[in-house]
């Protein structure tokens, strides 16, 4: 989901997708895993299979299977949270069971997924290792980077962010968006 700030307001945002103002902060949303988009157009017509929540990419030797997320990232000192919407991969196994239980609204499991988009903050992100949670409700499932794995993005993830970070890293994407 990306988002236009509106000009005379600073606090509200325009959606682009539902064209609705919201109040709250903006999620930081990718529309697909690194690994599609790096992808040339004629790899993703090909190989490639993308919606709203699956990707999937056919090379001869294997399918690589990724599904939507969200991070919930601490910000210190303020009522409010930084949402971030990401793409994992998962094993064919966890990605099957996912898929077929994706509009089973009390399907709660956790699986193993990594990383699978680079938040630009940081560099190179792809390939953290997270548990993948899903939730009741038919909500998009909640990753947790793993703790022991050295990173600033994890580092971040369990210390917290300021608030201004916050608010330059949403700023940064509107610029880049719209």
């Amino acid at each position: 989901m990306f988002w236009n700030r509106k000009k005379n307001k600073s606090t509200e945002y325009k959606c682009s997708e539902c064209g609705q103002m919201h109040i709250e902060w903006p999620a930081l949303a990718f529309n697909s895993p690194a690994n599609y988009h790096n992808l040339s157009d004629n790899e993703k017509s090909k190989i490639g299979k993308l919606d709203s929540d699956f990707c999937e990419i056919h090379y001869e030797d294997q399918i690589d299977r990724f599904i939507r997320v969200s991070l919930t990232q601490k910000v210190n000192e303020a009522c409010e949270t930084l949402q971030y919407g990401l793409w994992v991969s998962l094993s064919e196994k966890s990605y099957i069971d996912y898929k077929e239980n994706f509009n089973n609204p009390n399907h709660e499991t956790g699986y193993f997924g990594w990383l699978c988009n680079n938040v630009a903050e940081y560099g190179n992100t792809s390939l953290i290792p997270c548990d993948v949670m899903t939730k009741s409700g038919n909500e998009r499932p909640e990753i947790f980077p793993h703790k022991d794995f050295e990173h600033p993005f994890v580092r971040d993830y369990y210390k917290g962010i300021s608030k201004t970070e916050a608010e330059n890293r949403i700023e940064r994407m509107l610029k880049n968006v719209g």
